[in-house]
Formats: structure tokens, sequence, C-alpha cells
């Protein structure tokens, strides 16, 4: 299924300043899939910066393309199936989430190993699809990192 008309409350778009801000942690030289859709500025985004990235409306549980690692902020309303899928698929990827689903029972029981966060000191910005207004969440998100190798289990930026 695609989220991109599913749940309008589920539909914000990550800016971009928010991709630079952990450029340095995403590698260059891999192929990203960005599964979840919204309005598709994510392609334009990571193509300048230099990032060769799939970003298509496509049902994120029947599409699987040739990829790497993936890069991106879930619909939060969905995110246990779509956890459970990535962890099936058992590739790297950094996604954008509330801070609290380190607290989340199935959480932690899927993500027992190869888990890094990425928390930034500034919360982290988002608009609405529908609306034209900038969201940052009042629980703070965090870079959630899985098998991404990354200098450190916890990293403050």
């Amino acid at each position: 299924m695609s989220f991109t008309h599913d749940n309008n409350n589920d539909n914000y778009i990550t800016n971009k300043e928010e991709w630079e801000r952990i450029q340095q942690y995403i590698p260059h030289d891999k192929k990203i899939w960005s599964p979840f859709y919204c309005d598709g500025k994510q392609k334009e985004y990571f193509e300048e910066m230099g990032y060769n990235i799939i970003h298509e409306d496509k049902d994120f549980f029947s599409y699987t393309p040739e990829y790497d690692i993936v890069v991106d902020n879930p619909p939060f309303s969905k995110l246990r199936p779509i956890l459970e899928r990535f962890k099936e698929l058992d590739k790297p990827f950094i996604l954008i989430m509330p801070s609290s689903k380190i607290n989340a029972v199935w959480f932690q029981q899927l993500f027992k190993e190869h888990l890094q966060i990425i928390i930034p000191h500034k919360k982290v910005m988002c608009h609405n699809l529908n609306k034209d207004i900038n969201f940052n969440f009042n629980w703070g998100l965090y870079y959630y990192c899985y098998k991404m190798n990354l200098p450190k289990d916890l990293i403050f930026i």
C-alpha cells in the first residue's frame, strides 16, 4: 500500500535541512531507497546532495527495489508493520521516528542488535503534506540507524 493518501496525519515531509544535518552519516557510494513518498521532494533533496535514490509512490509492502540502504521518515501510525518488514529485509536503514519508540518492548525485541541512534540537540522539523506549516513534534524525533556501522552507538548532533 502506498501511504501518500492513506492518512493525512501520517504524511509529514522532512525538510531538506534535517537530512543535511546527518549527511556525513549517509554513505554516498550506496543506493538509497526512500519508500515513503509524500510529495516526492525527497528524491530532489537527495539528488541535490549527490545521492543515488529510489523514491517512487509504490506499495511498500509488495515492492522492493534493488537498494543498499533506506533513509526516510515513515508514517508513525504504521511503524510496527513497517519495522517488521525492514527487519525481514535485514538491510541498513536510517529512519526518523519518535524518541519514545526506544521504550516499546516490541521495538526492543525486534532490534536488540545493530541499533544506533543519532540524537539531534535541535528538534527535527517536518511539515504536513496537506498543510503549509512546519511542525516539530513535542516528544522529539531521533534518527534510528540499523546496521549503519556508525563510529558510535549514540551520536549527539
